[in-house]
């Protein structure tokens, strides 16, 4: 194990086992998010929390992430991206501990989901700027297509194994243990930056520095990326917020299978990132983005408005989430090609994931406003409006992208 600014051994290979430990990671801040929606009705039957106060659990790492994307990406370049990475896991556990200690507050209840928040922000933009720094570039789009996994993997997880767990203070238990050791995890596989790279980092302390950096994250290649992001999770949680009652009063799904279906509509989102990493060097980030938000605006017509059978419906919603998973491993996979150094790729994280959690944040209110006076075909014009806005931007911006380091 290397100490953050030690010299780290020069690595022939990539290290797949230091990236598996990067994206277990990321599948466990996941699972800290998929917790609160899988256990709602037991918070709300065990604490008696309002359906408001559910609301402002589940909106708040998206809230965090929609305002501190750039500002972590800042302290993840200023402090060293493995020593975040284990901070952020060293959080989740911390936020944890004080949902557990609480004794029927909903204000320490919020409280822990802030820290937790502020975790899985940490571990959600340390954790490429790991990978990009431990795999050779060959493989980088591989790794990146891993990573991009982490979402789907952790909500799929938290769907699945939490009815089993008997009680949300045994979820969240279970989630703690996994992050403290993955945590011992990471700091046993994944190797510090050299002194090379904690120089560049440390040159961010630096005002002027800073400054700089962030005017060269702030144009248009960068925030295209990001405005493509946020894009593509408007749609995707456009679904997703509202999946467990489509499959009941659409699809006529019991309550019974309504997690197992919604884990693997949201694992097929898996098969899209992992064929992304395939097709990223063969048919380029356009294509994959645009074909993404063709595939995602057709299956929303046909999930959302009147006329196919449940089946055929919950089909299309295996389709748009496999079709989107496209999306998120080409975007993290171009950021070295549009910043010049480690540190501007580190900022330029942070800007796509407060992208990302603007989505997040505005899908489902967007969404669920406009259902509430129009109806379900009112999701779909949202979807298929932020897909042709989507596939506008990437033709806009086409053609911009600095040429690729080398390693």
């Amino acid at each position: 194990m290397t100490r953050e600014g030690d010299i780290a051994p020069v690595q022939p290979t990539t290290d797949w086992r230091a990236v598996a430990a990067i994206v277990a990671a990321g599948v466990v801040s996941a699972y800290h998010l998929g917790k609160v929606p899988i256990a709602a009705m037991q918070l709300q039957a065990g604490l008696g929390l309002s359906l408001g106060m559910l609301g402002a659990l589940g909106a708040t790492f998206a809230l965090l992430g929609a305002v501190g994307g750039v500002l972590a990406g800042t302290v993840v370049a200023r402090m060293g991206d493995r020593r975040m990475l284990v901070a952020g896991l060293a959080a989740t556990v911390l936020g944890t501990a004080v949902a557990l200690a609480q004794q029927g507050s909903f204000a320490m209840l919020l409280a822990s989901r802030v820290v937790e928040g502020l975790g899985f922000l940490l571990i959600t933009v340390s954790g490429p700027a790991v990978i990009a720094r431990v795999v050779l570039l060959r493989d980088r789009n591989r790794a990146m297509a891993l990573w991009s996994c982490f979402m789907p993997g952790g909500i799929a997880l938290a769907m699945l194994t939490g009815p089993w767990l008997g009680g949300w203070r045994w979820l969240w238990v279970a989630a703690a243990l996994a992050s403290g050791v993955i945590a011992a995890l990471v700091c046993w596989r994944v190797p510090a930056a050299g002194r090379a790279g904690a120089s560049t980092s440390a040159g961010t302390g630096d005002a002027a520095a800073l400054r700089s950096r962030l005017s060269d994250v702030l144009r248009s290649e960068p925030l295209a990326l990001a405005a493509t992001f946020a894009l593509y999770s408007l749609m995707f949680f456009a679904l997703f917020s509202f999946l467990p009652v489509l499959l009941q009063e659409r699809m006529h799904a019991s309550p019974a299978a309504v997690g197992l279906l919604t884990a693997i509509a949201s694992a097929a989102n898996i098969a899209g990132n992992l064929a992304a990493g395939v097709w990223l060097k063969k048919v380029g980030r356009a294509v994959l983005v645009r074909t993404a938000a063709a595939a995602m605006a057709v299956c929303a017509l046909g999930i959302f408005l009147p006329g196919l059978d449940p089946v055929a419906s919950f089909g299309l919603c295996l389709l748009f989430s496999a079709a989107g998973g496209l999306v998120p491993s080409s975007l993290l996979a171009s950021v070295p090609q549009v910043t010049a150094t480690p540190a501007h790729a580190t900022l330029a994280v942070g800007l796509l994931m407060q992208g990302s959690n603007l989505g997040q944040a505005l899908g489902p209110v967007l969404v669920g406003t406009a259902v509430a006076r129009h109806g379900w075909p009112a999701a779909a014009a949202w979807v298929v409006a932020a897909a042709l806005l989507m596939a506008w931007v990437v033709r806009w911006r086409e053609g911009g992208a600095i040429p690729q380091r080398t390693r």
